[in-house]
């Protein structure tokens, strides 16, 4: 079975989504994207994108991720490429949970360029803790939203 990074959060999956769906809010909770271009205004509706860059200033690479497949409040799926290091397929799917919460689930692997040679086991166990980042990042993010919830 894949290894996969899971979060819950007090979060509802409608909270959750509202967050996926700003796509100006991307940089934020992505590991790795350092800055917003441009978000096409379809965001986030399948074969539209979110233009970014990658790195850190001033050794930017500008690309751009893709969605490929959605269900509002459920599922996104993703095709993030980055220039040199190719291109990823991200799972995320949202799970409503029985205290009305959401319980996350991130996956990630590599489907084009060099680093997709590598076997599946050493893609996830690289990517795992980048996700689980995201996906905390993700969380804090979503929870902004939940009345009288206070902010650290």
């Amino acid at each position: 079975m894949p290894k996969v990074a899971q979060k819950e959060t007090a979060a509802s999956p409608r909270q959750v989504w509202d967050a996926l769906s700003d796509g100006w809010c991307y940089a934020n909770w992505v590991v790795g994207a350092s800055r917003i271009r441009n978000v096409d205004e379809a965001w986030p509706a399948v074969g539209s994108r979110i233009h970014h860059s990658v790195g850190l200033w001033p050794a930017l690479l500008d690309d751009y991720t893709e969605v490929l497949s959605m269900t509002p409040e459920r599922e996104l799926v993703l095709r993030a490429r980055a220039w040199i290091f190719g291109q990823a397929e991200i799972r995320l799917t949202l799970e409503p949970t029985t205290t009305g919460g959401c319980a996350m689930t991130m996956s990630e692997h590599v489907v084009a360029g060099v680093p997709s040679m590598l076997p599946d086991l050493v893609q996830e166990e690289v990517v795992l803790p980048r996700n689980r980042e995201c996906l905390r990042r993700l969380a804090l993010i979503s929870e902004r939203a939940i009345p009288g919830k206070p902010t650290a």
